[in-house]
């Protein structure tokens, strides 16, 4: 039933219970991609690239990410709680699989940010932070108490949220979204909004490559970022190490790149 109201394009799996199916159809007015995989398929070991009338061959990517990943604890906080532990297996799979330079965060079984595909990596923590600081701030007593039109549709409402929280609507735009409501909104500043993100706390930080500086350390700590992974191997991994020990991190160096191009 969480398929049937979210938004999605298609979906693909080893099977589907007839129920299942009879919904899935449904969606989209019957235009939903709906997939049956082969479970017994087997990957080919190499991969192809062509760029250019040129040709590129690699090894696929076929390490497993597991808890093993996580036992070299480099920092004075040694301590892996069994949940940080999933939330940074969690980011480390969904990196694997997204453009590099890939970075994301985690919280309590859930990725609440990407950023990827950047060419500098504390971009790519940037670009994921903003995802999580909305993520979050949807949890606002402002933004849970927004009282749409009963009339305004369920994405509608979604978007709705996510622009009250950035806030920065042209007055064009700001005019048609007063039309969800009957009254205008009080707008939720940036103190309000600083303050609410304090609050975040727990999250987990995964990142495909090293850190090569510790400003991604130092931005990640603004959105609740206790726990970090990473391969490790830059020249500046102590000053990295430092910071994460400044702002009672534990990180784990996985000495696995998960590099996708």
């Amino acid at each position: 039933m969480i398929l049937k109201i979210e938004v999605s394009d298609g979906i693909i799996a080893p099977g589907f219970e007839p129920e299942a199916l009879e919904i899935l159809k449904a969606k989209k007015g019957g235009k939903f991609i709906v997939l049956k995989a082969d479970p017994s398929f087997e990957f080919p070991e190499r991969e192809y690239r062509m760029v250019g009338g040129l040709g590129f061959m690699q090894k696929r990517n076929d390490a497993l990410f597991d808890a093993s990943k996580l036992e070299k604890v480099v920092t004075t906080k040694s301590s892996l709680p069994d949940a940080a532990k999933k939330d940074l297996i969690l980011a480390s799979i969904a990196i694997k699989y997204t453009q590099s330079n890939s970075v994301g965060y985690a919280k309590d079984g859930m990725m609440i940010g990407v950023g990827a595909g950047q060419q500098s990596r504390v971009d790519c923590v940037k670009l994921a932070g903003r995802k999580v600081a909305t993520w979050w701030l949807r949890f606002h007593p402002k933004v849970t108490g927004l009282a749409f039109k009963d009339t305004v549709k369920r994405q509608d409402r979604v978007n709705a949220r996510v622009r009250y929280i950035e806030g920065d609507m042209e007055q064009a735009e700001k005019t048609a979204w007063l039309k969800n409501f009957d009254t205008a909104p009080e707008p939720l500043t940036a103190e309000e909004k600083n303050n609410f993100l304090k609050g975040l706390d727990g999250v987990a930080i995964s990142s495909d490559a090293f850190f090569p500086f510790r400003d991604s350390i130092d931005h990640a700590t603004r959105l609740g970022v206790k726990y970090v992974a990473q391969p490790g191997g830059s020249v500046a991994d102590e000053e990295v190490i430092g910071a994460c020990n400044a702002y009672g991190m534990a990180m784990a160096f996985t000495d696995l790149r998960l590099f996708h191009h």
